[in-house]
């Protein structure tokens, strides 16, 4: 904000940035959790190792959880006034 940006710019790119993170997760995990189905089969009652609307759950779950976890504090951060930030380091 310092160097022109606006609270917006700040708070896209932050949340952004969350986004980008919570993706890259999600796919690992779907990826080690379709790898561990075989292993995970036999815990499971009334849902096939492999359901689609459990897997969907998880991954917008995790995602909703990730894009709050990334905007509270992306506000706290479009909220701070440049000069204050700047005297305090």
């Amino acid at each position: 904000m310092a160097l022109g940006a606006d609270g917006r710019d700040v708070l896209r790119r932050v949340i952004g940035r969350g986004a980008l993170l919570a993706a890259a997760g999600a796919l690992l995990g779907l990826a080690a959790a379709l790898a561990l189905t075989r292993l995970l089969s036999g815990m499971l009652y009334g849902v096939s190792a492999t359901d689609p609307v459990a897997f969907a759950a998880v991954v917008l779950l995790v995602a909703a959880a990730a894009l709050l976890a990334s905007y509270v504090p992306a506000r706290q951060a479009a909220r701070l006034a440049p000069a204050m930030t700047l005297r305090a380091e």
